[in-house]
């Protein structure tokens, strides 16, 4: 048992978990927009792309290369620890995914009433969406944990703890940087929503669970379970 434990934080693992979900995601827009693709792309992707056409890199295939070109590094320089049965430690990441996306998605439909409990008056609407965007809900798990829990919060824990900061506030001040930056993003830029408290608060308290997944479970598993709760908000509630 704890090897497994031990196997799914790994690079590696994580790596082969990324692989398939990229793939998938990457394939299927090519498949179902063609040139028109990059309508289908929102948040992470369409910010990391956006940032990546600044500098002149706006080929469609520069973000999923420069997401496995990290992990394949991070797994090399993780390789003498690499895990023997990687096979085995993917379908128990698979499932844990698929528990942790359910945790999330019963908290968000208990969500308004828990706020309310506490006297803040919130509401929270749920909105669907047709099952074509799936792949939208799995692209915004892959670049979103890339983005604020690989990048920003991996970055925070990193400058913090060099700069000197007690290690026993590096992690829940990193944390919560991310998490508050996850939720604005949404409301910040071209593609952002109206602000709504219920939303921001939501989002934040959802980023705080996913960068706990991130720290206690690995990448792959944040981002299964954040692909699988997008897909719940987004296809299975109606």
């Amino acid at each position: 048992m704890k090897s497994y434990l031990l196997a799914t934080r790994h690079p590696w693992v994580c790596f082969l978990f990324l692989v398939p979900l990229l793939v998938a995601y990457e394939g299927g827009l090519f498949w179902l927009g063609g040139d028109q693709a990059a309508r289908f792309r929102n948040g992470a992707d369409a910010w990391f792309r956006w940032a990546l056409e600044v500098f002149g890199a706006g080929h469609v295939l520069i973000a999923p290369a420069i997401v496995l070109g990290v992990m394949l590094v991070w797994s090399w320089w993780r390789w003498a620890d690499r895990p023997e049965d990687p096979v085995t430690a993917w379908f128990g990441m698979a499932f844990e995914s698929v528990l942790f996306a359910v945790v999330l998605w019963q908290f968000s439909r208990n969500f308004g009433p828990i706020i309310d409990g506490l006297g803040i008056k919130l509401q929270i609407t749920v909105r669907t969406a047709p099952p074509t965007q799936i792949l939208t809900f799995i692209g915004a798990g892959i670049y979103e944990e890339v983005l604020f829990r690989l990048g920003l919060f991996g970055g925070l824990v990193l400058v913090l703890r060099t700069i000197g900061i007690p290690g026993l506030v590096v992690v829940p001040a990193a944390a919560c940087a991310a998490a508050l930056a996850f939720a604005a993003a949404h409301h910040i830029g071209p593609y952002g929503e109206p602000m709504r408290a219920d939303y921001f608060v939501f989002r934040t308290t959802a980023g705080l669970y996913f960068t706990v997944l991130f720290v206690a479970r690995g990448f792959g598993i944040a981002v299964g379970a954040h692909a699988g709760y997008d897909v719940l908000v987004g296809v299975v509630v109606a």
